[in-house]
């Protein structure tokens, strides 16, 4: 959509992106801001900036400076009206939203469901919200994709799920059945890797440039590094996995399934159970575990906790991140004492890979994994590759 490059102008291409790129991730900026930011002259963001509100990208408005000599610089924003669809599957509901490119949640709706969805009922589903908002909240939308984040391996390649066993996929296309169902182009994702994205741009991990991610859903725990500011894909795009791993649980006590993975040992559903409920969002199960008395369901959170402070040890001593942000159930755990979270894993963390460590939980709460997603189809639609 950045459209230089069809005049074979690379530069001018580079440098349009640059300017959508800095408004669209830092905010609305005056042309003088966008000046300095950029590096470029003030004629030469003033004809890019024409050039992308020629092409639907960019809004202005008045500068709000008051009494100051001369004419204040106007601001420059993403156009609220440019849109992507995103959605995240799970095995107990579908969460769809649209996402503007001013970082606006324009509409989201979470589809409970009473069985596994396939594909092609997530595919069909979107498809159904879509021309339902058509009339309402997107009646004058320019969508320009849809992203998926789906909880499982996805092969960077083709976006193909290779396996969401939660889910029962096996080498799911999902991307081209949401593409068939919608008429728009797809983009899949593991949901941990696009959940770190969107903390990393947007959220607690802001301003960061190595990042370790955990994300805890209804299917289980998955992760994302971020080195030096870039995504840690892997060979195939499949690393992050920290949920697969064997947990170090010091007291056999501590155990629940013999020879488990850290998902399996760390999950929302024993949360759930603790606390006498059958299903429910992340906040439901944070207000239940906050309100709830019994002995035995604060012995699960405390049993979770110590598990999970060793997992996020090991990842410190591995990666040495300078910040790790937990999204999802394992928000919840960790917002439940953070301080006291965040001494357990200095505990078992060498000195040197504790030195501006920080603990954090994601600010962006059940957003996160659709922002991501959005944010997957702006970057290919939007964005040159650089």
């Amino acid at each position: 959509m950045v459209t230089a490059g069809s005049r074979g102008d690379g530069m001018r291409r580079a440098n349009l992106s640059l300017v959508l790129r800095t408004v669209h991730r830092e905010g609305p900026r005056s042309r003088a801001a966008l000046t300095e930011a950029t590096g470029l002259n003030r004629s030469t963001i003033a004809d890019l900036v024409g050039e992308l509100q020629r092409a639907g990208l960019v809004v202005e408005r008045a500068s709000d400076a008051q009494g100051r000599v001369g004419r204040p610089s106007p601001i420059v924003m993403p156009d609220p009206r440019v849109v992507a669809l995103a959605v995240n599957p799970e095995v107990d509901a579908v969460d769809i939203g649209a996402i503007s490119l001013d970082g606006t949640v324009v509409v989201r709706e979470r589809i409970e469901q009473p069985a596994l969805v396939t594909p092609a009922r997530v595919a069909e589903l979107v498809a159904e919200r879509l021309s339902v908002w058509h009339g309402g909240p997107l009646a004058s939308a320019r969508i320009v994709g849809v992203g998926a984040a789906v909880p499982g391996p996805v092969r960077a390649a083709d976006g193909v799920v290779r396996e969401a066993p939660h889910l029962g996929w096996i080498e799911a296309r999902i991307g081209v059945m949401l593409a068939d169902a919608t008429g728009l182009r797809a983009h899949v994702g593991n949901d941990a890797a696009l959940g770190a994205l969107a903390e990393y741009l947007f959220g607690a991990a802001r301003g960061a440039h190595d990042v370790v991610y955990l994300n805890g859903g209804a299917s289980g725990i998955g992760g994302a590094v971020i080195v030096g500011g870039v995504p840690l894909g892997g060979a195939g795009g499949y690393a992050g996995e920290f949920g697969q791993n064997r947990p170090g649980i010091a007291d056999a006590a501590d155990r629940r399934a013999p020879d488990g993975v850290l998902e399996d040992e760390v999950s929302r559903a024993f949360l759930l159970e603790a606390v006498g409920l059958e299903g429910g969002d992340d906040a439901v199960l944070a207000a239940a575990l906050a309100s709830t008395t019994d002995p035995a369901a604060h012995a699960e959170v405390d049993r979770q906790r110590r598990i999970l402070a060793t997992a996020l040890a090991n990842a410190a001593n591995v990666l040495n991140p300078a910040v790790i942000v937990l999204g999802g159930f394992l928000a919840v755990l960790a917002a439940h004492d953070l301080e006291a979270l965040d001494a357990a894993v200095r505990t078992q963390t060498i000195p040197a890979c504790t030195e501006g460590l920080r603990l954090a939980v994601a600010e962006l709460g059940e957003d996160r994994l659709l922002v991501g997603a959005a944010e997957a189809v702006f970057e290919a639609a939007l964005f040159p590759a650089r």
